[in-house]
């Protein structure tokens, strides 16, 4: 067992440059919102770094993961490295990213008892990522390139042919995804290149879309820091996306993000986060537009979930072999924290729509922190729903695929 390695300290940070618009009884905004950098402002905000050490994913361990009455869970794959971003396909076959591996690796249940048996890496792409599927080609998207493969009747690929050529350098957030839209285009999510700052690339904090070909790249939705998992709700088609929240703003802020995601739409990342705060770290609004005006532009999230706890992928359930009452639910990745003094995440959770509608966050898979929350064997970032109805959750830590099915 790896010596505990946790880290904690205090970071108070002195913002300036801000001033208060203060036109009296103007309303909140016009009271607190600082809105020209003629006069200085302040703000002191407690910071801190709480990293739960490492421990081995033992039998022990494993054992007392806890997901709601009627599932269990156990292992899928194990000692995969470091897998990423998971797909499944309708014949059987998975793939799990490596972004630091730079492979793409494909698993197989063959004999159907629950165990991947089989695993061949099928392509070799430099920080590979972001996965998707779409008329029996697979699209993987490194940090600026996208590429596209054949999928042979055996679930390996012909060799990758690269569609997209010129994304956005990564910086900060280097983690693009992909998914196809009911419209049959290629939506790609592009992250912030830093925690809260004016982007030199209006295609940073965006999500793309174009076509299959990787022809006619437009900006889709706009001021979305980081948003790795999203996805078309079955019933309504609508677009959900769920957002990484600024990092420096406290233990509770800023909380995670569920956005519905329109065309054209500005989601406020740097300047207005959560249920319309302004972010106090960063300067006015660029050219004549102010704080308020801004706030006006932005579409405000539809839920908010735990601060830090870091969003992963995201996927709709389907399949008929959980209760009924989960089809046209989703269910998230939650990595963790480590920007807080007490950890979040570390776990999956689902997402509870009515009338398709998102109304509600509860936990389905917890346990992966141990030791009294100062160890965790466990940060979840794969989720894909296997052919056969199982749910599969990817660790990159210690390179363990599990999978969640019924008793």
């Amino acid at each position: 067992m790896k010596t505990l390695l946790t880290r904690i300290f205090g970071v108070t940070l002195l913002l300036a440059g801000l001033i208060y618009g203060c036109k009296k009884g103007d309303g909140f905004w016009d009271t607190i919102v600082p809105e020209t950098e003629e006069e200085t402002t302040s703000a002191q905000i407690n910071g801190y770094v709480f990293r739960p050490a490492l421990v081995p994913a033992t039998d022990a361990n494993i054992g007392q993961l806890k997901v709601p009455a009627g599932f269990k869970v156990a292992k899928f794959a194990d000692q995969l490295g470091k897998p990423r971003i998971l797909l499944a396909g309708n014949n059987g076959v998975v793939y799990a990213s490596d972004r630091e591996a730079g492979l793409v690796t494909m698993l197989k249940d063959n004999n159907n008892d629950g165990l991947a048996e089989v695993r061949q890496i099928v392509a070799t792409i430099k920080q590979a990522h972001g996965l998707a599927m779409h008329n029996n080609q697979l699209y993987i998207t490194s940090v600026r390139e996208v590429y596209r493969s054949n999928i042979n009747a055996d679930g390996t690929l012909t060799q990758p042919q690269m569609i997209i050529n010129n994304l956005p350098d990564g910086g900060q957030h280097p983690n693009r995804t992909l998914a196809f839209g009911p419209d049959g285009m290629l939506y790609i999510t592009v992250g912030s290149t830093c925690n809260a700052c004016d982007e030199p690339n209006d295609q940073n904090a965006t999500i793309l879309r174009a076509n299959a070909d990787g022809s006619n790249i437009s900006i889709y939705a706009k001021g979305l820091r980081n948003t790795i998992g999203f996805g078309w709700h079955p019933q309504s088609g609508e677009l959900w996306g769920m957002d990484h929240g600024i990092d420096w703003l406290g233990d509770n802020e800023q909380k995670e993000e569920l956005n519905l995601i329109k065309q054209n739409a500005n989601y406020g990342w740097p300047y207005i986060y959560g249920d319309g705060k302004y972010n106090p770290g960063t300067n006015p609004p660029p050219g004549d537009t102010t704080y308020q005006q801004y706030l006006q532009m932005t579409t405000l999230p539809s839920l908010l979930y735990d601060a830090h706890a870091a969003p992963m992928q995201m996927v709709f359930y389907t399949k008929n072999l959980f209760p009924s009452e989960y089809v046209n639910d989703a269910f998230v990745t939650m990595r963790g924290s480590w920007n807080r003094s007490q950890p979040v995440g570390y776990k999956v959770v689902r997402l509870h729509f009515e009338n398709g509608k998102p109304v509600s966050f509860e936990d389905f898979l917890t346990g992966f922190l141990v030791n009294g929350n100062r160890s965790h064997f466990a940060r979840p970032v794969g989720l894909t729903v296997h052919s056969d109805g199982s749910l599969l959750v990817g660790d990159d830590t210690n390179g363990v695929i599990y999978r969640i099915s019924r008793q």
